[in-house]
């Protein structure tokens, strides 16, 4: 299987859109991702898969501690904003409206759903590394999600 027909095929498989942020001593970090899954109820634990090669990788090692940011129907700008590779920067998290939450970690204002989590395991996946985290707190809105799906922005029709 090529690269480019298995992301296709993963493509088909609607996703929401978060943003998963990071706090090392004061140098904010932020990344698109939709390679997150919940893991475990009991205690609740969720996963994000991250490429070895990106800035987000080494920043999620090093916190401890992360957050995730559900994004709604109307951050599209946030998720380009993040989808690309920027160096972590002190004090600023790319000049987006965010509070820093328990542990210090970042959390996207207007978000459907924010989590605080603590970083609790990482696994090897080919080229990328599963962080998995465990959920210490969360907030949400009753708003409609940005979703992703065959390469592009969708919302949820009621």
């Amino acid at each position: 299987m090529d690269s480019l027909t298995f992301r296709t095929l993963l493509g088909r498989f609607a996703t929401g859109v978060t943003v998963v942020t990071t706090n090392v001593d004061g140098v904010l970090h932020g990344m698109t991702a939709n390679a997150l899954s919940s893991v475990s109820l009991a205690p609740p634990l969720l996963l994000v898969c991250v490429d070895r090669d990106t800035h987000c990788h080494p920043q999620l090692r090093a916190a401890g501690y992360f957050g995730v940011s559900v994004l709604a129907s109307d951050q599209q700008a946030l998720s380009n904003l993040f989808a690309r590779k920027q160096e972590p920067e002190r004090g600023s998290l790319r000049g987006a409206a965010h509070r820093l939450a328990e542990h210090g970690v970042p959390l996207l204002d207007g978000a459907l759903a924010t989590m605080v989590c603590r970083l609790v395991a990482t696994h090897p996946g080919g080229d990328h590394d599963i962080f998995v985290g465990e959920v210490l707190a969360g907030q949400l809105d009753d708003r409609d999600p940005l979703l992703f799906f065959a390469g592009a922005y969708r919302r949820l029709e009621r």
